[in-house]
């Protein structure tokens, strides 16, 4: 069987060495040791100002409209994983759906400024595949109307944009550390801000509120990284270039012997990260030949992301017709790092003899 992605698990004598670290502490949660080494490490990696893990990529969304006090509409992407529009709504806010650039996949910002009204507080954009979003015009967009800006960047561990951190844009910016993502805590995600003040916002807000054990600063929730987490993460963290080049490779197997191209452009200054492999048919009834035509070999893409946002039970329903289009017929293809090529190259002729 071939998923769309596989989890990369390190030696478990290398795991089990760094659990029992919390293990002879008998701290297993609360911001034990191994997750502050964890924030260090990434801290300097990923080459940011501050970094909270957290829990999940979930409670990060949403901890950043609460801190940033955010209220009304948010406009935001109708091309993402579901978090990003439930998030929003979870909160007490009503998203509103600006369209995608057609190449980019990323909210196109020449549509913004159409959208924003009286009730605007913020805006919620998704970095697509690792593929920043516009974020210099952004800012001057949100600085124009004294908007807040929150960047969901789940895919976008060690991308960068310009020559800095991704995780450096915006307000707030959030990540996933997911078992699907390329580093992984099992479940997990982080929280970044460069603001000092909002920082301790988030951090507050992420632990209960707690300021000191018998005191509180405000209202907060439990996101908290726990200990097994931690070890996770640190477990997989030496291996990071290996999964990232491995994943590489496969990217480039599939665009020297596809004959449908990759989806994306990737916008210039991106080092990429190489998450995922989205392809694009000429229809959703192609699509979903070539999509019967893998699952009988037991070949498993994932149409991501599926359906537009927009489209949810619980929205406004607002025509985004290039979302609705590219969702239609986007394709992720199988990626991972053990990916060998006689299997990425089973999946290319299988797709090329179904054109």
């Amino acid at each position: 069987m071939i998923n769309v992605t596989k989890t990369f698990l390190p030696p478990q004598a290398e795991y089990n060495a760094i659990l029992k670290r919390a293990w002879d502490a008998g701290w297993i949660t609360n911001r034990g040791a191994l997750v502050k080494e964890l924030e260090e490490k990434l801290k300097a990696y990923l080459q940011v100002s501050n970094i909270i893990a957290t829990t999940n990529g979930t409670l990060p969304l949403q901890i950043a409209i609460k801190a940033l006090g955010l209220t009304g509409e948010i406009i935001t992407t109708p091309f993402s994983y579901v978090a990003t529009t439930s998030s929003i709504v979870w909160e007490g806010c009503t998203p509103v759906f600006v369209d995608i650039h057609p190449e980019y996949l990323t909210i196109d910002e020449t549509k913004i400024e159409a959208a924003i009204t009286s009730k605007t507080t913020g805006i919620l954009a998704t970095h697509v595949f690792g593929n920043p979003c516009a974020v210099e015009e952004i800012e001057t967009i949100a600085k124009k109307h004294n908007l807040k800006v929150i960047y969901d960047a789940a895919h976008c561990f060690g991308v960068a944009y310009k020559g800095k951190s991704i995780f450096e844009y915006g307000d707030v910016s959030t990540c996933s550390f997911h078992a699907t993502k390329l580093f992984h805590t099992g479940e997990g995600g982080a929280l970044f801000a460069n603001d000092s003040e909002l920082f301790n916002t988030l951090f507050y807000h992420h632990n209960f509120g707690h300021k000191g054990p018998e005191s509180f600063q405000g209202i907060g929730i439990n996101a908290k990284m726990s200990e097994l987490q931690a070890a996770m993460g640190l477990a997989v963290f030496p291996y990071i270039e290996t999964i990232i080049a491995a994943r590489k490779r496969v990217a480039e197997l599939y665009k020297n012997n596809l004959q449908v191209t990759s989806l994306m452009k990737l916008r210039k200054g991106t080092h990429w990260n190489a998450p995922y492999y989205p392809v694009l048919f000429e229809t959703e009834t192609k699509l979903l030949s070539i999509l019967k035509l893998l699952n009988n070999e037991k070949i498993f893409p994932r149409r991501y992301f599926y359906p537009s946002l927009n489209l949810l039970p619980y929205t406004d329903k607002k025509s985004c017709p290039i979302s609705e289009n590219i969702a239609s017929r986007v394709l992720c293809l199988p990626l991972y790092h053990d990916l060998s090529d006689d299997e990425v190259l089973k999946i290319c002729n299988i797709i090329n003899e179904g054109l």
